[in-house]
């Protein structure tokens, strides 16, 4: 397994921008290891993203899941804003750097 930087993130989301914005993402966020530079080769990927409110659905999620499990060929981790505890949340979104938005 290959450790992942910020920068490689972003370049792959970037080349599958259309598949990604395809399944109704307005935003795509990157949080934890992989933001902080601290990943390692057995790391997952940590994603906040936001959906269109009318394309919001379970099968859109699950479906950006695999997406980026494949694309990235680790685990990916993703949480909506609606998701998120009020004990962690406020850390996410503090560390949270957009990697993707909406054209």
């Amino acid at each position: 397994m290959e450790t992942l930087t910020k920068e490689q993130v972003v370049e792959r989301l970037e080349h599958a921008r259309e598949q990604i914005q395809a399944l109704g993402i307005r935003r795509i966020a990157l949080f934890g290891s992989v933001v902080r530079g601290e990943a390692r080769a057995d790391s997952d990927v940590d994603f906040l993203v936001e959906f269109d409110p009318a394309r919001k659905t379970f099968r859109n999620f699950m479906a950006l899941s695999f997406f980026l499990e494949t694309l990235f060929e680790k685990r990916v981790e993703l949480v909506t804003t609606e998701s998120l505890s009020p004990f962690i949340g406020p850390h996410i979104l503090r560390e949270a750097e957009d990697v993707l938005l909406a054209a």
